[in-house]
């Protein structure tokens, strides 16, 4: 038996043993959990009046119901992302930050809100040295590890105040916050079954709740189905907590619901109960940004993503090297060698960049406008590319959980949203009678004193999560709004999925589907992984140009590919076609 991965413009043979993953045995045809198997399935959802792509079908479920009732693309999408708090708080919740890019038919114009939280104002360098001192001063004065997790790497949340936010800047004044948060909170308190990706993943991050809580909290563990056992696929979770939670901010607002509310006062307490500095007055002074959008062009299209302090101005260094390769005669055909050895060097290029450069923009010693410069780009491309070798160095920030999706309304507004807690339940710190975990965003500073994305008061660090947006070139009319969450795949896969739809022209679909590769740690001599499907002649091909590699990515480890959703429109028709990543539980539905 064979089975195919298609794209409209690519076919690849996936043999039985694949489908299986290297080694298995076909056990009545039923994969082991640990090794679900992967390959492209799904045809495009294609319908005209709008449209929802999310990893929960229960999200995008609650999104179109909102579409249906004349909700436009923000209100939904603060339907769909609080319904993914609930659904998979390993990846998303309140105690996380949001990124979104908001596309007006209208006016045709992108616009951005970073709703990311800053670092307490009595954070320091010193503090977490002193705090957390290295057991080998030789590589590090700070003990990463146990940094990563701890309560210095809580920045304040800004999911809360985002949601407010995106409401009162591109809401149509006919639903309010409570009628959007209440599908969320009727689905906490109900409870709701736990799907088969999301529960691998929750099992694996209940040591870093567990390990939180003293002897009294052991007979009551959060976020588990019965007080004790993190839910199997199937089990149904109920969250009081957080229903009651999502009332509570509905119906006062952020200010007095959330961060002067009984949350906030709970995260407060729950940090400094082990030993961080957070206080309820940096709660209180959470405020969204609303930057102008960075772009870069494309062939015919415009790829568009909120400027730092996220990374998405790496994934369009990458893309405009790209693009300044394919215009000196170097061929991107999706699925070759050539196309693969361009694109991980191009996003090495964007890495390096995005290492040195990358910080709360006010602290940034460079401005977006030089690191974009056409010509600065080219000039760095013609000195490092080689054709034939690896050569180019680069790091990006460490991998993550997050969630991201895609709402277009029936007026063609577009929004591409992300929510994440960084590392799957963030730190694991559960505020009491709160129902969701807080993040560990504060591990994304530098520990390096002077680097612009240094540990400070009152800083956003650098950020992970990137929302897309594509348009067209010429007219700005919406090409896609498009997401591929999971750390530092975020730029890799936007740049990925814009060469497979636009060199590559295949649908949404089809380029979620495509074999991916990462960049785990972007050095030059570093791995890159690739994943399950990618012809073996091509993997030699990389290896002879000097690329070390990780190949035959399967089951549970795709996650490193991330969770792609994308929405494309039809300029001719208006209709939309929607693809949503197996590689995660969710679905693409459109009415």
């Amino acid at each position: 038996m064979a089975d195919w991965f298609r794209s409209s413009s690519v076919i690849v043979p996936i043999s039985e043993d694949e489908l299986l993953g290297e080694g298995e045995e076909n056990n009545n045809n039923v994969a082991p959990v640990d090794e679900i198997p992967f390959c492209a399935r799904r045809s495009s959802v294609i319908c005209r009046n709008g449209c929802v792509a999310s990893s929960q079908p229960l999200a995008s479920s609650i999104g179109i119901d909102l579409l249906k009732q004349g909700a436009n693309a923000a209100e939904a999408a603060i339907a769909v992302s609080a319904a993914l708090c609930v659904t998979e708080p390993c990846s998303c919740g309140l105690g996380g930050d949001m990124f979104c890019l908001y596309y007006d038919a209208k006016t045709q114009k992108v616009s951005a809100i970073n709703g990311s939280g800053h670092s307490p104002s009595k954070l320091t360098l010193d503090s977490v040295r002193n705090d957390y001192p290295s057991k080998n001063k030789k590589k590090c004065d700070i003990d990463v590890d146990e940094f990563r997790f701890s309560p210095h790497a809580v920045t304040v949340p800004g999911a809360a105040r985002g949601y407010e936010d995106l409401l009162m800047k591109h809401g149509s004044g006919n639903f309010t916050l409570s009628e959007l948060l209440e599908p969320a909170a009727k689905l906490a308190e109900e409870g709701f079954p736990v799907a088969p990706i999301t529960s691998y993943h929750w099992t694996n991050g209940m040591d870093q709740i567990k390990k939180w809580l003293s002897d009294d909290d052991d007979d009551n563990i959060p976020l588990t189905t019965d007080g004790c056992n993190p839910p199997k696929a199937g089990d149904i979770i109920i969250n009081t907590d957080l229903a009651n939670v999502l009332r509570e901010f509905g119906t006062k607002g952020a200010a007095d619901g959330f961060y002067g509310g009984f949350p906030g006062q709970a995260i407060v307490d729950v940090i400094q109960k082990h030993g961080g500095v957070m206080t309820l007055e940096d709660l209180k002074e959470q405020t969204c940004t609303f930057p102008d959008p960075i772009c870069a062009d494309y062939c015919d299209i415009k790829l568009w993503q909120v400027p730092p302090n996220g990374q998405g101005i790496a994934g369009l260094i990458a893309l405009k090297g790209l693009g300044y390769l394919q215009e000196e005669n170097c061929p991107v055909v999706p699925g070759t060698a050539d196309c693969y050895h361009s694109m991980i060097e191009m996003m090495r290029l964007g890495f390096a960049d995005a290492r040195a450069h990358v910080a709360d923009i006010d602290h940034m010693n460079v401005s977006c406008d030089i690191l974009l410069n056409t010509d600065r780009i080219e000039k760095r491309v013609d000195e490092l590319f080689n054709p034939e070798k690896a050569t180019i160095a680069g790091m990006p920030d460490p991998s993550s959980c997050t969630v991201s999706f895609q709402v277009v309304d029936k007026a063609g507004n577009a929004i591409s949203f992300v929510n994440s807690n960084y590392m799957g339940f963030g730190t694991g710190m559960v505020p009491k009678n709160c129902g969701f975990t807080l993040q560990n965003r504060g591990f994304g500073f530098n520990l390096e004193k002077d680097h612009p994305n240094v540990i400070a008061p009152r800083k956003r660090p650098c950020h992970t999560i990137i929302p897309g947006m594509i348009t067209h070139r010429e007219t700005n009319e919406l090409y896609a709004t498009i997401s591929n969450m999971g750390g530092n795949m975020q730029p890799q896969g936007h740049m990925q999925h814009v060469v497979n739809m636009i060199t590559g022209g295949m649908d949404p679909q089809a380029s979620i589907d495509f074999p991916r590769f990462c960049i785990p740690d972007g050095t030059q001599n570093g791995i890159v992984q690739l994943e399950n499907g990618i012809n073996e002649s091509v993997v030699k091909e990389l290896k002879r140009r000097g690329h070390t590699l990780m190949s035959g990515i399967v089951g549970h480890s795709r996650a490193i590919f991330g969770r792609a959703q994308i929405i494309k429109r039809n300029r001719d028709n208006g209709v939309l076609w929607a693809g949503s990543d197996g590689r995660a539980d969710g679905c693409a539905i459109g009415y």
